[in-house]
This record gives C-alpha cells, structure tokens and sequence, in this order.
C-alpha cells in the first residue's frame, strides 16, 4: 500500500455493516485470468451491469455483483476506494469501460482514483486514466449529514448550510 494513500472508512448506515460477514467479500482480482474466471461466472445479465467494487489495502481489486453494499465487498474493512465499474473487452483484452467513485457507504473523495488505476494495472486490466463518472461528497459541519454536491453548489440539502470545500468524511 502506498504510505501517502488515503483510506476510508465505512460511513454508511450501522444496520448495514452489522449484517456484513467475512464470506461476503467481493472476489479478489489479481490478474486478467482471476477477472476472466469471475466474470465468465456471472449470469449474462449481471455481466453487462456495472460491478461494485473496492480497493483493498493491500492493493487488490474486490468485485461483487452490483447489487451489493460496498461495504460487504470490502469485509466490513476500510478501503483505498470503492465506486461502481463496467468491464468490458477490447482487443482481446479486459478493459474498465467507466469506472466511479460512487459508494455511499464510504464516500471516497476524487483523489482516490490512483489506488484505483493501481490495482488494474497491477491486474493487467486496462482503465480510462480518471473516474468516468465523479462523484463529490461532503459532511456537513452543521447537522453532519452526508451531501452529494451537485452541480458545484456546495450547500446542504438536508440543512442548507454551507458545506466545505474539501474532503471531510472520514468516520
């Protein structure tokens, strides 16, 4: 794990993390050949929606079915990053067609794209060089809420405070 790395932990409704176990991990990608084996598993529907997915911190890509909470993914444990991420082929070799930080459970912040660009590389798998999709979150200072800041505006929808220009979710 890179020592400057950020982690994060998991932000997002108790109810939910209680119910994670250390089966419902998401797969671990270490190669193209371990994506290749789990993706030829998936049902064809699945295989066509977007993965969740978690970055370990031991570097390592997690996968799970889309439908899963992130923090299950991760086995209940802090992560580098975590987002959603179509996978597709180009070329005969596997390819992350968009990838996002999208995970109201931890809520990672824009600058966790390198962890994710590690782990594909280090999977062999080919990537955009930026999330495709970003997602920006927030805390609010005032009812401690956690925002989507849409559209750059920066206020609290559940308040209407102002909410920081910099990351601050962290549990």
């Amino acid at each position: 794990m890179n020592p400057q790395a950020r982690s994060y932990g998991y932000v997002g409704p108790a109810e939910l993390r209680a119910t994670v176990r250390e089966v419902s991990e998401g797969h671990t990608i270490r190669s193209a050949a371990d994506l290749e084996a789990w993706v030829t598993g998936r049902d064809a529907d699945e295989a066509l929606e977007p993965f969740t997915y978690v970055v370990g911190l031991d570097g390592f890509l997690r996968l799970a079915p889309r439908r899963s909470e992130h923090v299950a993914c991760a086995g209940g444990r802090r992560v580098l990053a975590a987002g959603e991420m179509t996978l597709g082929r180009a070329s005969g070799q596997w390819t992350a067609q968009e990838v996002s930080n999208q995970s109201t459970g931890y809520c990672p912040d824009l600058d966790s794209w390198p962890a994710v660009a590690a782990a594909l590389d280090r999977a062999g798998v080919r990537h955009p060089g930026r999330f495709t999709h970003e997602v920006v979150f927030r805390r609010c200072e005032r009812c401690v809420e956690c925002n989507i800041v849409r559209e750059g505006d920066f206020v609290c929808v559940f308040c209407g405070a102002d909410l920081p220009l910099r990351w601050n979710v962290a549990p």
